[in-house]
Formats: structure tokens, sequence, C-alpha cells
């Protein structure tokens, strides 16, 4: 237990020396881990309140009203709030009076303008992965070089160049460690959220097939 202790305030004592020798690329990574945890959290909130509605109990209310002749009450029904899904059904309901190419293109319209919005940044994780994984590569070979030359002076004694190495090389270690920790992260939400936003589009080009379907059945 005392050995456990002992490595473990060692091993942030280093960290604490190697982010005060060379911060430069422990910095830049952890700005880009900032800018990833608000990709994150922005999209997880967007796909979770945005997309929140039960698509198929509220095509049935649809469904039924427009069987009934009740297009305007489904049109409010729509507009009652400002969800993706809701404008999609509105605008194939406030052509329903048409035909149905009119209807096709107001639905495929309004679709075109949702769809992108799911995945909107999810991609970029992709991006800040690699980009995290090359700096903290960059933050490694800088230690490195920089360490070997350190013990390289002439003048030092054996002890200082083993601490001076150890030093070294736990910065480049903890450069590694910090750009490979935040690029698994950027994988593993991506795949995610990319996932999610697949199963969005789906559910939106579903409810446009059943929309004009409905309002074309509907007209004959």
């Amino acid at each position: 237990m005392n050995l456990l202790l002992f490595a473990a305030e060692g091993s942030s004592g280093q960290l604490i020396e190697a982010f005060k020798h060379n911060p430069t690329f422990m910095v830049a990574n952890l700005c880009c881990s900032a800018i990833v945890l608000t990709i994150v959290v922005e999209r997880f909130a967007f796909q979770l309140t945005r997309y929140r509605v039960n698509s198929k109990e509220f095509f049935a209310q649809i469904k039924k009203l427009v069987t009934a002749g009740n297009i305007d009450r489904a049109i409010k029904l729509c507009e009652a709030e400002d969800y993706p899904m809701l404008q999609l059904v509105r605008a194939g309901l406030t052509q329903s009076n048409k035909g149905p190419d009119e209807i096709d293109a107001a639905l495929s319209e309004k679709l075109g303008e949702l769809k992108p919005q799911a995945e909107k940044r999810v991609g970029t994780l992709w991006s800040l992965a690699n980009i995290a994984t090359l700096i903290g590569l960059l933050g490694t070979v800088s230690g490195l070089i920089a360490t070997f030359s350190a013990i390289s002076a002439p003048g030092l004694s054996q002890a200082d160049k083993q601490r001076m190495l150890s030093n070294g090389i736990a910065e480049a270690m903890y450069n590694t460690a910090l750009g490979l920790g935040i690029a698994v992260f950027c994988m593993i939400t991506h795949i995610v959220l990319h996932t999610r936003a697949k199963n969005i589009q789906h559910d939106l080009e579903s409810t446009m097939e059943k929309t004009f379907n409905l309002l074309t059945l509907q007209q004959r």
C-alpha cells in the first residue's frame, strides 16, 4: 500500500514537473479537449431535446385528423412545438390542397434542411481525434529531443542525468497519453452521436414517406 502511494505521489510530481517544463503541447491538447467536450455536450443536448417526439404516436394523431378532414387542426398540432419532426409534417400538410408533385417537393425541401442538422459538427470529432493524437506525438518528440540535448551537456553528474532522463521520458509519455486519451474519447462519442444521427435521419425519411402517402391517398 505504501509503495502504491509513493508511486502515485511520484507520478503526480512528474506530471507537474513535466507541465512546468514544457506546457505548450499539453495546453494545446487541453484546449482541444475543451472543444471536444463543448461539441459533445451540445450535440447530445440537441439530439435529446429536439428529437424527443415519439414519431409513431405523433403520426397516428396526424393520420386521424387528416382522415377526418381536419387539415387545419393537424397543422395547428404541428405548430404547437418547434420540433423538426413537426416541421416536416407541417410542410406537407400546408400543400395538401395541391398535387402530389407539390407535396413531394415541399417535403423533400424541408427534409433537405432538417437532415444535416442531426449530424452537424459530429464529423468534427473524428478530425479532433487525429489532431489530439498528433499534438501528443509532437509533445513526445519535443520532450525527448529536449531531454537528450540536456543530458548530453558536459558537467552533469550521473544522478542529474538520470533525473533529467526520467523527467524527460515522463513528459513525453504524458503528452502521448493525453493525446491518445482525447482521441479515444472523440472516437467513442463520434460513434454514439453518428449512430443516433443516422437513426434520426431514418426516422425523418420514414415520416416524410408516410406523410406523402397519407396526403396523396386522402386526395384520391
